[in-house]
């Protein structure tokens, strides 16, 4: 009868950690599916500030373009970059599309300090207020963004959990950097 207890005992105890060790790995692997996500979500909170700005563009380009018809090559290159940005597939893409755009709108936006008439137009001074308060939301969504980012890539790198997440194929997600190696993308300033 001893024995048969003993017996007992030891598989109960191994049941216990199977079902123990069992649940950790459950957990894990949710925690993990949660924070990817997190990571998709603040993505897609990214993708529409980005695709708002790209909306502006036709808009600010037309009223530019009656007050700097012979600054064709920046019309041409911020409606290109627009194209870029509705053409990329995928998340890298788009990043380095929207840094496309940035650097376009930039330099549009320098050609406009040369036209003080343009600068007092209504439609224009609607459009310039518009793009300001995009570029900010911008601003904050990629830093959201890098914040969940880092969480993820926090948490799929930590011991022991990096077992689980090497076995179920969580990956490194990218931080979205401006041009100049920061995490945030630089606000706008009119």
């Amino acid at each position: 009868m001893n024995t048969r207890n003993v017996l007992f005992g030891v598989i109960g105890a191994i049941i216990l950690i199977i079902l123990l060790t069992g649940g950790w790995f459950l957990s894990a692997y949710n925690g993990f599916v949660a924070a990817e996500e997190g990571v998709d979500a603040s993505w897609a909170q990214v993708e529409s500030q980005y695709q708002r700005r790209a909306d502006l563009i036709p808009n600010l380009v037309s009223t530019v373009k009656g007050y700097a018809a012979h600054e064709e090559e920046v019309l041409t290159e911020i409606t290109a970059a627009r194209s870029q940005w509705g053409a990329a597939a995928t998340q890298e893409s788009k990043m380095e599309a929207a840094g496309g755009m940035d650097s376009a709108i930039s330099r549009l936006l320098m050609v406009v300090e040369n036209y003080p008439d343009l600068k007092a137009n209504e439609n224009f001074l609607a459009l310039q207020a518009q793009l300001e308060g995009t570029e900010n939301r911008i601003a904050v969504e990629r830093m959201r963004y890098n914040e969940q980012v880092r969480a993820y890539n926090t948490q799929i790198k930590r011991m022991p959990a990096a077992i689980v997440a090497n076995m179920f194929g969580f990956d490194e997600k990218l931080y979205f950097e401006s041009d100049e190696g920061a995490e945030v993308a630089p606000t706008v300033e009119f």
